[in-house]
């Protein structure tokens, strides 16, 4: 059991492919500012939620662990499809979770079509350092791709890598998240549900492979569940083996299962 927050994704940097990749995103001056910007468009100008750089480590950290949960039994796409290692199915799912929310730096509105052409050629220049086949950087950087656009919860994925990364962006609901907008002012069902969350934790379930545990002091915090997670869930394509359980002071009140 773990539970979700910007230093998760610290336990999965053992590979020295994904180690690298992670100093390079956290270090990549266009990146940075564009994470940034999407900062500025989303929480300044809109009043939305983080979507900035706090929101990307979380996102990768949780996409990662439930990575790590589910590969036990389902084999990762880059290694079906195209013969890769686990490795590459890691350095998939951090790129495309620490960058899915890149495009908002343009505009809310089809952000996840906007991030993919942001970082196509810094894709390039990151992976072409990385992999020495540059087949395997495209292939590599085609998924990663995937992963950004599919995460709009009305595109369905297509890959396991894909599917993890969109449900991981929905555990990012805890009480922080919501705390930037509802200090600037915007009060309503989205802020006051994320602020009745207390944490988020992940681990392997009994039902299903996967068990997320939301924890919250009040009933509001269902709601964050049902219009975001559970949303993201649907079309992630891997909804069969996710299942998530709602907590009101220690007492479990709901199961979700897709």
């Amino acid at each position: 059991m773990v539970t979700v927050s910007p230093t998760l994704i610290l336990s999965h940097l053992k590979e020295r492919k994904v180690k690298r990749i992670y100093r390079i995103l956290e270090g990549d001056l266009r990146i940075q500012t564009f994470l940034k910007m999407a900062n500025i468009m989303a929480v300044t100008r809109l009043k939305y939620n983080d979507h900035g750089l706090i929101h990307s480590r979380i996102t990768a950290g949780s996409a990662l662990e439930i990575l790590n949960i589910l590969s036990k039994e389902i084999t990762p796409n880059a290694i079906k499809d195209h013969g890769l290692r686990y490795e590459d199915a890691k350095v998939i799912v951090l790129c495309g979770a620490y960058l899915h929310d890149i495009g908002n730096a343009v505009h809310r509105e089809r952000h996840h079509l906007h991030g993919c052409y942001l970082v196509n050629t810094i894709l390039d220049d990151i992976l072409f350092s990385i992999y020495k086949s540059r087949e395997r950087a495209l292939k590599v950087k085609c998924e990663i791709l995937h992963c950004i656009y599919a995460h709009d919860e009305r595109t369905w994925c297509l890959s396991l890598e894909a599917g993890v990364v969109k449900v991981a962006d929905g555990t990012d609901m805890a009480e922080g998240r919501a705390r930037i907008p509802y200090d600037l002012g915007k009060v309503d069902i989205h802020s006051l549900s994320a602020l009745a969350i207390r944490k988020v934790e992940i681990e392997e379930g009994d039902e299903r492979p996967v068990k997320i545990k939301v924890f919250m002091d009040n009933p509001a915090g269902i709601f964050q569940i049902e219009q975001v997670l559970a949303r993201k869930i649907e079309t992630s394509a891997i909804k069969q083996y996710i299942e998530v359980v709602a907590i009101e002071n220690e007492k479990e009140i709901k199961v979700f299962r897709g």
